[in-house]
């Protein structure tokens, strides 16, 4: 069973930063990826930021340069810092998780396991 708990969300002015966290409640795997997706009302969620097992990563061209995803292994934590944020990154962000493959594939429907999501407002 994997259990995803997103926590950092916030309101915040354009330009400034925040750090979200997804504690992953689960066994280890050899193999494995985990996301961050995010979701405005009437859209699909977007994949946004992604880390394998391996340590290979894969940024959305709308957040290149200006988020960060890493993995605490030990501790099963996933981070996403969110850096010179703006409007349009307002949005509720979910952690997936994808066990036994370590792949940088995006894509919604390939990850079984997701958080409950934790909401990003950015606005002056």
């Amino acid at each position: 069973q994997v259990q995803l708990v997103e926590s950092g969300g916030g309101s915040v002015q354009p330009g400034g930063s925040l750090r979200l966290a997804c504690e992953q409640r689960r066994r280890s795997y050899i193999y494995y990826t985990v996301a961050w997706f995010r979701q405005t009302p009437g859209n699909e969620r977007e994949g946004i930021a992604a880390i394998t097992s391996s340590g290979q990563t894969f940024y959305a061209d709308s957040v290149k340069g200006r988020f960060t995803i890493s993995q605490d292994n030990p501790k099963k934590i996933l981070f996403l810092q969110m850096d010179n944020l703006k409007p349009d990154d307002t949005a509720i962000y979910y952690c997936a998780f994808r066990p036994n493959v370590a792949s940088i594939n995006v894509q919604e429907s390939v990850f079984v396991h997701w958080g409950q999501g934790t909401q990003v407002i950015v606005s002056s």
